[in-house]
């Protein structure tokens, strides 16, 4: 199905909650069908591709998460009549924060697993590293018109995800990875249920506890030896657990 250029994914026609589910950087809509199949039977979920993932049409300029929850907020609204339940790994945790702080009406509770959106307070030598490598990058940047190999750069300084992505899907991934969505989490009133690995390094569980005791309404929950992508594969019967009971006391489905 496609509505305004985002390709999605209905599964289930249960009389519970209406459940959207946001995917992170790089992925598509296919990323949870494990932890979809279990409630099929039990409420309507919606899988999205985000604008430039999967079948989605990509953005014409470098969108932030705002501009993703904008465009998936008239989504919402055309496949429900009341909120809906978000479910965001990563990158979908942003989309997911904005649209409950933007579009309260539309979001009745937020589950995020692996959510981003917050900088990660690093060591303080870490932290002197990765503005020293982001420095000589700018620096070796200028030097492209006179020759020096793009893509050499790029495989020497840029992330596997930045290194994957297209000059306008690359423009938006670094402005979204600047995001501090403090701000914008503290505005959040709908339950809220945060889940982590403690072996997570892309997302570890200090930005889930950041974001616990800026969302008044909240829960975190760490998973032991879970990483940033188990908690979708062989962790995700721990994820499971959880989602079951979220959307159990919210009174949405059983």
């Amino acid at each position: 199905m496609e509505f305004n250029g985002i390709n999605y994914k209905q599964i289930g026609s249960g009389k519970g909650a209406i459940v959207v589910w946001g995917h992170g950087w790089g992925q598509d809509h296919r990323a949870f069908e494990s932890l979809v199949t279990p409630f099929k039977d039990k409420a309507t979920h919606i899988l999205i591709d985000f604008p430039g993932f999967g079948e989605s049409k990509k953005p014409d300029s470098s969108w932030g998460s705002e501009d993703y929850a904008d465009a998936v907020s008239a989504l919402i609204q055309k496949v429900s009549d009341g909120p809906v339940i978000w479910i965001g790994h990563s990158f979908g945790c942003r989309v997911g924060l904005q649209l409950a702080a933007r579009y309260p009406k539309l979001i009745g509770g937020l589950f995020l697993i692996a959510g981003a959106g917050i900088p990660r307070q690093l060591p303080v030598y870490k932290s002197l590293y990765f503005k020293a490598r982001i420095a000589v990058f700018k620096l070796l940047k200028q030097l492209i018109p006179l020759g020096l190999d793009e893509d050499w750069l790029r495989s020497k300084f840029g992330s596997a995800d930045y290194k994957n992505a297209d000059p306008v899907m690359r423009n938006i991934l670094v402005k979204v990875v600047n995001e501090d969505l403090r701000g914008i989490a503290a505005d959040i009133t709908c339950p809220t249920t945060l889940i982590y690995g403690d072996k997570d390094t892309e997302t570890p569980p200090q930005i889930g506890q950041m974001l616990h005791a800026l969302i008044e309404n909240s829960k975190l929950v760490v998973l032991s030896g879970q990483d940033h992508y188990t908690l979708l594969l062989g962790g995700h019967h721990q994820v499971l657990r959880h989602l079951k009971d979220f959307l159990k006391n919210n009174n949405k489905t059983t």
